[in-house]
Parts: C-alpha cells; structure tokens; sequence
C-alpha cells in the first residue's frame, strides 16, 4: 500500500517541529486546515493559553474524544489535530473569550512538554497523500460537488454562498476539508475520522458517501414537511371556505345546515312537551351544540343525546277510552280460560275508567312453558288499545341493558327500557318483561336489582336512566313479567310484582284451546283448507293423551302441525280427497303410541310395593313411581334415584314409623333385623326433593312388606310426621292435573289442601277424578291398599280391563 501511494501520489514525508506549541482541547469541534473557525474559551487553562501567546499566535486545535471531560490529559484528546493561527480575540463580560482561529495544516503530536498550567506539545506535520489526476478522481470530485451543491439548495439553514465558495475550489483535498467542516449534520468523530484520512481519494469517496446520505435524509424530511404543510393548508382553506359561506348565506338571509339543524332540534324540545327540568337540560346542551364546530369530537355524542331528549314521548298517551266489555270480548276471543287472569285486568280497566291518573299495576304471570303468558300479554295490548312492547330477559348479564350507559362511554344508548318507551311511542304502553326469572348476575352488574327501581311503583315515577341522566315517568306503563318459576327471582323484586299463577290445562281445556286456535292456525301456516282436513274430537284427545305429556299445548300445536304437513304433502302428491283423522292416520304419521299412561300405571302396580306419587315441576305437574324391595340381609335401609336431601329425610322418616308400627300393620317385628329394605324412585338422571313424597314412600313400605299391591288408577301426595299425620303440600292444582293426564282416577290428597281444591279447580277439572282427603297415614292405608282378599280380586280385575283397553308392548 506504501509504494502504490508513493508511485502514484505526490508523496511527503512528515516534518517534526521542534517547537514546543500550545495545545487548545476543543469540544464537539473539528477545526480542519484553510477554514476559519469561531471559538468560544471558557476553561481557566485555556484562557491562560489565550492570555499567554506573545508575538506568536501559532497553536494547536485538537478535538477532545469525550465532551463531558472538563480538565482533559493527554489520553482524552485525538493524536492528529490541527496547526492553527489566532486572528482575533474578544474578551466577553462573563470572563470567557471569542477566539477566531484559522487552520493551517494537519500536525500529529509526538511529545507533550507541559501539562500545566495549560498543555504544550511537540508536533510533526502530517503530509496528504496527493493521488495523481485522472478522470475517475474528476468524476468524484464533481459528484461530491454537485451532492453538496444540492444539500445546500434544499436546506433552510445553510447559505448558498457555500456552494459559490465550493465551487471555486480546485484542490480536491481542501473540497473535502471545506465541506466536512461546513456540514452541520456530520458528526464529530466522522469530522475527526475526514481530518485523519491523509489519502485524498479516500477522503471523497467517504465524504461522497455522507452526502448521498445526508440528500436521502433532506429530502424525506422535506416530503414529510411538504404533506404536513399540505394537510394545514387544506384545513385552512376548508375553514376559510366555510367561514365565506358562512357570510353569503348570512347576507343572502339563509342559514347553514348547522344553524338549520339546530332549530329544528330547537323546534322537536318545544314539540316535545318535556317536563321544565328536561326542557331546561335539552337546551342548555343544544346551546354547547350550536357553539361546536360539526367536525368536533362531541359533536355527534350531544345531537345524539338531544335528539333522544326530543324524540321520546313525555306528553304522549294512547288516549283510548276502555270500553270494559270489549276489552272481556277480546281477551276471552284470544285465550280461553284464565279466569283469575282476565279479572284482574278488567279489574285494573275498571278502576283506571273511574281514576284516570292512577299507577299502572306490575303484574307477574308464573307458570309451565306453553300456556299462553307471552300471547296474554298481546292480548291485554290489543283490549286496552295500547301499544305492546316485549323485552326479553333470558340470559341479560349487565346491568347497563336494563338502564343504560353513561354518555362518556363510546357508542353508549339508553337501557332497553327507554328504547322500548321509543318504540312505543307513547308513556303508556303495555311493557313485557319476559323470562325475569332467567335473569344473571356477574361482574357486569346484577340487571335484577336494576329492575326494582323500574318496577316499583312508588319509585317508577322518577326514573333515571344512566345516558340520559333525567327522570322519565314510567307510572303509566302497565309492566307484565312472567317467568316459569318464583324461586330464582329475588326477595325485594319479588314483593313488588303481583303474582297471578297460571296452572296448566286439562285435557277436555286443550281439546277446547286445539279447536278454537291451534288447528285453524296450523292449518292457514301449512297452505291447506279446512275442506281439505278434518279433526274429530276423539282424534285429537287420542293426541293429546298418547303423543303429548306437559301442562302447556305447545308439544299439542306442533303434533297437530306435523299432521297438516302430511296432508299437504299428500295433496301435492295428487291425493285430493278430504283427510279424516283417525287414530290410525295418527300412528302413521305420528310413530307408535308415545305414553301410555293409565297402561303404564296398572301394569307396574301389579307388584307389591309399587306406588304412584305426584311431583311439581316447572314445566307443570307429574306422576312419580316409587318402588321398594326386600332381601335377606342385616336391617340396611338403601335409597336411589337421585334424593335430595329433604325427600332423603322424608324416606327415613316413613321407614321409621313402618317399624314403630310393626305390629299393628301385622309385620313381624323381626323382620327389620333379618331383611334389608332398597327404595328406588325412577327416573335416575333426574334429581328429586321435597317432603311431598311421604304418604308414597310409606305406602310403598307397607304395600311390600305386606304383600298387598296398591289400587289401580291410584295415586297420592303429602308430607308426613312420625306420629302418623298428613301435613298439606304446594303445587296441588299441577299435581291433581298431572294426575289426570295420566288416567288416574283415585288421587289421594291431605285434608288441609282441600280449600286448595276447590278455589283452583273447576268441576270440569276435577270429572272423572275421585279425590280423597285424609289427616292420618292410616287413612291413607286404607283408601290405597285393599283389606282382604275379595277387595284385592276387585282390584285384579279392574287392573285387567285397564291393560286389554291399554295394553303396554
């Protein structure tokens, strides 16, 4: 490498200097040779320095390698500096000094002769290494120029007298030392490292590559400057715009679409007929709005909450005088039966016709799926001529469903209450609230406490909903809930809804209900005639009785539907002719026979120690076999079918009055000490409680150990006590129908229900059924299980005419 540069260079070789110079440390500065350089001494050594120099202004300009160094040795400063000459010296009034210093030529130090109080040093020049002219060094010196030229012409802070002086430099040594020392953005140890280069050649191509660099970084920043400049200028331009419209449409006497928005939401709040306390809100926010620019960010927030002040119905009533019997004749041409129901509402009509400002009723319909409490609610709309608005509570986990979110929260809308009085349009509608049994609660909130404010009428009046943060009246609204259970609605909401209980349907009432609106609507939703399909009464009992088992009629319509659909089928087959339903087009089109009930009950009573109990469920009523067996064994008591523990202690209880009444019952009293006794009640995946199930536990007891199998058709309920009484029990009126459905005939109930009885069931309801009260389990003994041997022969034969009629597969 040597001899390549002394063949093709004007090679120097360095020249030491014997003189001993001052050494100048300068920070984040590199002074090269042939620029003048303006610096400011601060450093007590270094105004010494300054202070020193006599006749001889020659020093020395090194750069320090760490700024933060304030007292700088040897090792702190770069090896190669600069020979420089002091022109001039300004003293200024904080005691430091402007020194101008022009650069002579690169020196490298060989020996520092003091160090204090300023630093000295022996210094030998350090030759450039000249490359010899040649196109290709042309070329990146041109290149290197116009590089410079174009950062200069595109920089605020460079003066374009630069590129003047650039180009009026021919050697290509001093180009690059006048550029690197003109080049803000260069940084110190790339300055130091051009200074240090003595190659010239290689001092433009590493000069070279800064500036490429340095061009590509100028101009992104004048693109990124240029698109910013742009975005406010069209912003300015559009506000400029604007405000011009602004001043035609105002010479012109119109009004932007701004100011005509707002006077039309000024005209809806007068409209409105608000309370004075919403009006005076409705306008003070419509005042912020006039005041906002529309591309502001709450802008839209506010006109969506004006507008939702302005649109509900504050003042707006149905209007519709309740003619009382009307109203009876549409509620009983909708729903048949439902008495109790059908009073209280005329009740209520009654009432409002003489009091018009009274307070809407919360009425809560409970009963099985499918007797009609969503329908009921449509009815009750249509006889009071009020709109119907239905929300549906099943599954709602927030509490901000019920009443709404605050306005500070994204997208946020008032609680599906307000939204539904919106639809309504009017304060008074008939409001349902579905399924509030089903309603949640977790981290988001419990919606069930939300609703006691909404369903208390004491409280409805001053309704605050969270977005609109005023009161609303809900007073007028007629709120219906309905739900299938009351257990898993809460105590407080519970006590202010008035529970209207809606039993299940007998047969003889579905039959009536499939005639009067389930046949003639399946039959209009599956395209046929009534010319074309016929249902005799004994068909659709057959239905009913063998293809369906549920309080409600839904299971009833959807079998009725499957038939029609057969019909029309056949029909589009070509198949023209009338249908007649018989039981034998049932089991075509239906399947075999689904339950066969009374059959059922006879076939597995044959044995001792089976007995038939009733159970309440929500879905209705139900029948529930209860079945004991004995083995030898060491006096074990064992019980299945998924007891819970209330029945679990009802079981013990009856086996232990079985055994403290052994004798008297005739069973020996050694028998509990050699025998084991297995309870099982049917129906193993589904779980079972309550103390209903007593008088059937110890009839089953009995009827086994005995050896006497219990009546046919018969079927029992009550709670026991170890003394032998009956207590009363809930549910009687699902039970006494569950027990019909079933084809019992014989139901044995406690004394105290009997009031039950006959306030919940109608003599339709109870024909063809024998109802039994008694106070005692020997009463219950008595009535269920026969007392010699011509009684039981009775009961064979009773047993046998129910299964040739039914005979169970």
């Amino acid at each position: 490498m040597t001899q390549q540069v002394a063949h093709s260079s004007q090679a120097q070789s360095p020249q030491p200097d014997d003189r001993s110079l001052p050494i100048l440390p300068v920070r984040d500065t590199v002074l090269f040779p042939h620029a003048v350089l303006p610096l400011t001494v601060g450093r007590e050594s270094s105004v010494q320095l300054i202070n020193s120099l006599g006749e001889d202004k020659t020093i020395v300009v090194i750069a320090q390698r760490e700024a933060r160094v304030d007292a700088p040795q040897p090792a702190d400063l770069y090896a190669v500096g600069t020979l420089a000459v002091v022109h001039k010296v300004v003293k200024m009034p904080n005691q430091s000094l402007f020194v101008f210093a022009e650069g002579l030529e690169r020196v490298r130090v060989t020996e520092f002769s003091q160090l204090t109080p300023f630093m000295r040093a022996r210094i030998e020049t350090v030759p450039e290494a000249i490359p010899a002219k040649s196109s290709e060094l042309e070329a990146l010196q041109r290149n290197v120029l116009t590089l410079f030229q174009q950062i200069v012409a595109g920089s605020p802070t460079l003066s374009d007298e630069l590129s003047t002086v650039a180009m009026n430099i021919e050697e290509a040594g001093r180009l690059v030392d006048f550029i690197a020392s003109s080049l803000p953005s260069l940084s110190t140890a790339d300055k130091q490292d051009t200074l240090e280069t003595t190659d010239v050649r290689i001092r433009l191509e590493k000069i070279n590559s800064h500036l490429a660099r340095e061009l590509e970084v100028q101009q992104l920043r004048n693109k990124i400057q240029s698109e910013v400049q742009d975005r406010v200028q069209q912003t300015q331009r559009e506000y400029y715009l604007r405000e011009q419209m602004k001043a035609i449409q105002k010479e012109l006497g119109e009004q932007d679409e701004g100011a005509r928005d707002t006077e039309e939401l000024r005209q809806k709040i007068e409209n409105a007929g608000m309370p004075d306390e919403v009006k005076k809100e409705a306008l003070k926010e419509l005042g912020r709005l006039s005041r906002m620019s529309p591309m502001a960010a709450d802008y839209s927030v506010t006109r969506n909450y004006i507008e939702w002040l302005a649109v509900l119905p504050w003042a707006k009533t149905s209007g519709v005088e309740v003619d009382i019997p009307k109203a009876k004749e549409i509620l009983d041409t909708d729903h048949y039966d439902l008495k109790k129901v059908k009073d209280r509402i005329l009740d209520y009509l009654s009432v409002r016709r003489l009091k018009p400002s009274m307070k809407g009723p919360i009425l809560c319909f409970v009963g099985p799926p499918g007797v009609g409490k969503t329908s009921l609610g449509k009815s009750i709309a249509r006889a009071l001529g009020r709109k119907f608005v239905r929300l549906s509570l099943g599954g709602v986990h927030d509490e901000a469903e019920i009443r709404g979110h605050r306005r500070t929260y994204i997208g946020a809308l008032p609680g599906q209450i307000i939204q539904g009085i919106r639809r309504a349009e009017t304060k008074d509608p008939v409001f349902m609230l579905d399924e509030i049994d089903k309603v949640g609660r977790d981290f988001r909130g419990d919606p069930g406490s939300a609703l006691l404010e909404a369903l208390d009428p004491e409280q409805n009046a001053t309704f605050r909903d969270n977005y609109l943060d005023v009161t609303f009246d809900l007073s007028k609204v007629l709120f219906i809930t309905t739900a299938n259970m009351l257990d898993p609605i809460p105590e407080p909401l519970r006590d202010r809804m008035e529970i209207i209980e809606l039993q299940g349907y007998t047969e003889e009432e579905k039959v009536h209900i499939a005639f009067q609106y389930l046949i003639p609507r399946q039959i209009e939703e599956n395209g046929i005639t009534k010319e074309q399909i016929e249902f005799p009464e004994e068909s659709v009992s057959y239905v009913i009785r063998h293809y369906t088992r549920e309080a409600g009629v839904r299971n009833l319509e959807r079998n009725i539907g499957t038939i029609c659909r057969k019909q029309t089928r056949r029909i589009a087959e070509g198949k023209t002719e009338k249908l007649v339903v018989t039981n034998e087009i049932i089991q075509e089109f239906l399947g075999g026979i689904k339950i066969r009930s009374e059959g059922e009950i006879a076939e597995r009573t044959k044995r001792s120690g089976v007995v038939v109990g009733l159970a309440w469920t929500p879905s209705g009523g139900d029948i529930l076999f209860v079945e004991a067996s004995r083995m030898k064994g060491k006096g074990g008591f064992t019980i299945t079918g998924q007891i819970q523990d209330v029945m679990r202690e009802s079981m013990q209880a009856a086996h232990s009055w079985v055994r403290s009444n052994a004798q008297e019952l005739g069973i020996d009293e050694d028998f509990f000490a050699n025998h084991d006794i297995h309870v099982h009640v049917p129906a193993g995946a589904i779980p079972k409680d309550g103390p209903s199930a007593g008088v059937t536990i110890v009839t089953a007891l009995v009827s086994l150990l005995t050896n006497r199998p219990v009546r046919p058709l018969t079927a029992m309920t009550g709670e026991i006590t170890l003394s032998g009484n009956v207590l009363p029990i809930g549910g009687v009126k699902e039970k006494v129908l569950a027990a019909k459905r079933a084809g019992v005939r014989d139901v044995i109930l406690p004394a105290e229900n009997k009031t039950n009885v006959e306030e919940d069931l109608t003599k339709e309801q109870l024909e063809n059924l024998q109802i039994h009260y008694v106070k005692t389990i020997s009463e219950v003994l008595e009535l269920a299980l026969p007392s010699n041997r011509s009684e039981e022969r009775i009961d064979e034969a009773e047993r046998e005419k129910v299964l040739s009629e039914q005979p169970v597969s």
